[in-house]
């Protein structure tokens, strides 16, 4: 039987259509992705509490996937300790063909079934830890076979594909299956496939991140202020959450480097 996300879809005359239609049809087909998202939100929830649970007992996470799978795994994870504060390996994302494969396609290394693992081993993986495949097919060797050794291993696993009852899925101990259904040029799962795992990445680690108390109200109060858009952005938050003046929460932040820190001590400073 054929997958959902390698049969054709609704539109089959792509070549003879106007640029105005190619984009209504593409639109059309992408406004599909929220709506298979929220059908699952209690599945995305298992896999939240169960990382959050996971990182308080002292383990990481591992995204692990192929292509443009395993990219969006590695976007997700290096924009965390940025966004976050926190140390670049408690969210770790894994690609078939290594860093390479981020800036150019290594098609062959998804069929690779030792490489994950290993690389996982290198990375001293725990039975503190949990292992999230990401393949639109639910069949990619290279993450299959890397859920099995973790499973074998006492390993927590979990999953985001796009095809119900695919290997991969049932592999996985906290599944979670948007099944986005054909792309619009057949089997290209970058399209709406990449869109809703990207989506569904994001839920999870920013709510995993606002569990974890590292963001307050609405403002990432942990972030890293490494350029000049953020420091700036530090003392807006500053100046809303104190109610002080731009000197003041410029003075603030060259002082503790920290937006949390100089909320926290804004009061103490001040009786100073």
């Amino acid at each position: 039987m054929m997958l959902q996300t390698e049969q054709a879809y609704k539109i089959a005359n792509l070549h003879e259509l106007s640029t105005e239609e190619i984009l209504e049809g593409i639109n059309e087909a992408d406004q599909s992705v929220a709506l298979c998202i929220s059908q699952r939100l209690h599945d995305i929830q298992s896999v939240v509490d169960v990382i959050v649970t996971s990182i308080r007992g002292g383990g990481r996470v591992f995204y692990i996937g192929a292509g443009t799978s395993g990219r969006l795994g590695v976007l997700d994870s290096s924009e965390c300790p940025p966004t976050f504060g926190v140390d670049p390996t408690l969210i770790q994302g894994v690609i078939a063909g290594g860093d390479a494969a981020l800036r150019q396609a290594v098609e062959y290394a998804e069929d690779d079934t030792t490489a994950g693992w290993l690389k996982l081993q290198e990375s001293g993986i725990t039975n503190k830890d949990i292992v999230i495949g990401i393949s639109a097919s639910g069949h990619t060797p290279y993450v299959l076979a890397t859920l099995k050794n973790a499973v074998k291993n006492g390993i927590l696993t979990g999953c985001i594909v796009c095809n119900d009852n695919s290997p991969i899925q049932q592999m996985s101990q906290y599944p979670i299956v948007i099944p986005t259904g054909p792309e619009i040029i057949a089997g290209s799962t970058r399209m709406k496939a990449g869109t809703a795992q990207k989506m569904v990445l994001n839920m999870i680690s920013t709510t995993v991140m606002i569990r974890l108390g590292r963001v307050k109200g609405n403002k990432m109060v942990d972030m890293e202020l490494k350029n000049n858009k953020l420091y700036n952005r530090a003392v807006r938050m500053v100046m809303e959450e104190t109610g002080c003046t731009e000197i003041i929460a410029r003075q603030l932040i060259e002082k503790y480097k920290s937006v949390r820190q100089s909320i926290a001590c804004f009061q103490v400073d001040c009786e100073k």
